[in-house]
């Protein structure tokens, strides 16, 4: 199962076969802890919705996805979010490890730097939720955007370096060509902080007073085919070109081999490509959340291969559950490569849907659209005065 969900909270989990959903609700809940018949929907209803999580297995063999999500992240209500994509031979076991692994380090690191102290101090090498920072400074002035972001930027480049050395010396894991991407969001207040690595991609959905929804992609896709990556790799011997059957699937290989074929351009683990420009460091962006921020989606490129972002957007707009969201997304993308790649085997598709508002935003749309509306047509209607 490639699910996992960290929380002193409530969470509802149903498991399927080859596939996982966990639909994650906030425990503080009216009507107490125990739901009969009539009270049951009620006190659902009243819980504030936080994060939906799901993956399926595609047709290439085990499912290498693996999705994360920890509530009491370095602050009470402070959220992590995580969605990994093996590769390899062993891409399912290395997607899983950095799953378990890497919020927790991201969080040390994090610590280590907030409070000046050195990373390898054995007092922060486990830290957890529970020994974080509120995010208030400790009574100290909060940091200006500018400084939060360069601070969470290097936790995360320490953290993302620091994993590929605990893959490394994995005794029993070979990740010599077998490796994971990763694209996290972590959201402290109003903050959130995304860092990516590889290509799986964050996209926010936020919406305008007038009504009009828009698909803001947050991370940029670290494949071999931009300029500035393909120059890093060869600079450091790498070789990158695509295969004649797939031409535009630009992809990274040894300089005296043709191995492995890469497919992008950063990852964890890929060790022998490390010596020849495939690197560790995530790219890491800040976004203070706007009162029109509705929700982020995480998605492996199972996904976003073959669904837009404008189209995964609406797909979890016009979900009527919000538990579905991030199932209704996979199994669109499922669909999709069925229909459009019919001879071609499906890729794993995995989401999680960070909900950044409480109140269902069916209804606000409707009613931002209907107030839109009717501004228009005050607008067209024709001027009445006095001679």
């Amino acid at each position: 199962m490639g699910v996992c969900a960290s929380s002193r909270r409530r969470v509802e989990q149903e498991q399927e076969c080859d596939e996982s959903v966990v639909y994650v609700m906030d425990g503080q809940c009216g009507g107490g802890g125990g739901e009969d018949a009539d009270g049951g929907a009620a006190a659902a209803a009243a819980c504030r919705k936080v994060a939906s999580l799901y993956s399926q297995k595609g047709k290439k063999g085990p499912n290498q996805d693996a999705v994360i999500l920890c509530q009491g992240f370095g602050m009470e209500d402070g959220v992590f979010c995580g969605v990994f994509d093996g590769h390899g031979r062993c891409g399912q076991f290395v997607s899983k490890l950095v799953r378990d692994y890497l919020p927790f380090m991201i969080l040390s690191h994090r610590n280590a730097l907030f409070l000046g102290v050195d990373d390898d101090d054995p007092a922060f090498s486990d830290a957890s939720p529970s020994s974080s920072t509120d995010g208030s400074g400790g009574g100290s002035s909060p940091s200006s955007p500018a400084q939060l972001l360069e601070e969470w930027r290097e936790a995360c480049a320490n953290a993302f370096e620091a994993m590929d050395k605990e893959l490394k010396l994995q005794p029993n894991l070979d990740c010599s060509f077998s490796g994971t991407t990763a694209v996290c969001a972590i959201k402290q207040g109003r903050d959130l902080i995304v860092a990516n690595l590889g290509d799986s991609r964050a996209v926010l959905a936020t919406m305008s007073d007038t009504g009009y929804l828009t698909a803001v992609q947050l991370t940029t896709d670290q494949k071999p085919n931009l300029p500035q990556e393909a120059e890093r790799i060869k600079r450091c011997n790498g070789r990158v070109f695509a295969l004649k059957d797939e031409p535009s699937v630009q992809r990274v290989w040894l300089p005296d081999e043709d191995c492995p074929g890469l497919a992008m351009a950063r990852s964890l683990g890929d060790l022998r490509l490390k010596r020849h420009g495939v690197v560790s460091e995530p790219q890491v962006t800040h976004r203070c959340v706007g009162r029109g921020d509705l929700f982020i989606i995480l998605a492996t490129d199972g996904v976003w291969d073959v669904l837009s972002n404008e189209e995964v957007v609406s797909i979890v707009c016009a979900t009527p559950r919000k538990q579905h969201a991030s199932k209704a997304v996979a199994e669109a993308a499922a669909q999709r490569w069925r229909t459009r790649y019919p001879s071609s085997r499906a890729d794993d598709c995995s989401a999680v849907c960070l909900f950044l508002r409480d109140q269902d935003w069916g209804t606000s749309v409707a009613a931002a659209k209907a107030k839109a509306a009717s501004a228009a047509a005050a607008a067209r209607a024709p001027a009445h005065g006095h001679c």
